[in-house]
């Protein structure tokens, strides 16, 4: 179990999720090393690998070169590509990484998942009243692209390992991640920077959660994410999107975003063969 000051593996450490949290862990106390296929940051402190998540070797070496406690995996490309582009960004990085924690005898992982692996999922199923109109961590899986086809492939790759060799992971269903919602969806969806940090924090503290999905969102009054699954691991977002809804202006594109609960990663323009033919 990862302790209050834990050694921890940041991958997509230069990301934008990883430019936030990597920081804040710092001055919380925790022992951070950076991993990125870009160098360091200007003015970064902590120690740094380059190496790209999808090559076993290079992510063998950086887990096994210090001892840790956890790894938070951030990496991964955030937008729509191929199916086996998505595949190799969020299957096989995690599985790289997944094999060097288990040969080096690293027991928790806290997994930048995504809210498009229920992407699909209709606001008209969350408006009968299932479950207190909110969407549960049991949801069945409804991928919404190939980018939610690999956060939901990571998800089982993740549950496989914390059954098969008992490490403790936690599967972060990220929403929109911003320094404050610019649309109306993102009233339901936004997960504050502050948040984030308190999330990855709580992770990495829980006592033994085995495997765990929560849903990264702060506490949106107009949220449709049931919170209760990340609580019980000890997240309490503290913000709320609704202090930011007088200033946004409605647009036609409104009612289409929120009619399923991807937004715009499930309308037509995301739409794409699975494979590219060259």
């Amino acid at each position: 179990m990862a302790t209050a000051s834990c050694r921890v593996l940041v991958t997509g450490a230069a990301g934008s999720i990883g430019t936030v949290v990597v920081p804040a862990l710092v001055a919380a106390g925790h022992d951070v090393v950076g991993l990125d296929l870009h160098p360091a940051p200007e003015g970064t402190t902590t120690r740094w690998h380059v190496a790209d998540c999808t090559d076993p070797d290079a992510v063998h070496a950086a887990v096994g070169a210090q001892a840790l406690d956890a790894v938070v995996h951030l990496a991964g490309y955030p937008g729509e590509e191929s199916l086996p582009g998505a595949l190799t960004s969020h299957v096989v990085t995690t599985g790289a990484l997944l094999d060097a924690m288990v040969a080096h005898g690293v027991g928790r992982m806290v997994y930048a998942s995504s809210n498009h692996a229920v992407g699909r999922t209709p606001r008209a199923e969350l408006d009968d009243g299932l479950d207190d109109g909110l969407l549960t961590a049991h949801a069945r899986p409804r991928p919404d692209t190939f980018y939610g086809v690999g956060k939901v492939a990571a998800e089982a790759l993740l549950s496989l390992y914390a059954d098969r060799y008992g490490l403790d992971v936690l599967s972060c269903r990220i929403g929109s991640f911003l320094p404050e919602p610019t649309t109306t969806r993102q009233l339901a969806t936004w997960l504050s920077h502050d948040d984030a940090v308190r999330m990855v924090e709580a992770c990495l503290a829980a006592p033994a959660p085995g495997y765990a999905v929560l849903y990264g969102v702060s506490a949106n009054t107009r949220g449709w994410w049931d919170l209760e699954p990340g609580r019980a691991l000890g997240y309490a977002p503290r913000d709320d999107a609704e202090r930011f809804a007088a200033a946004i202006e409605p647009r036609d594109a409104d009612e289409a975003e929120v009619g399923v609960v991807g937004g715009p990663f499930a309308g037509p323009e995301h739409q794409r063969p699975a494979l590219d033919r060259g």
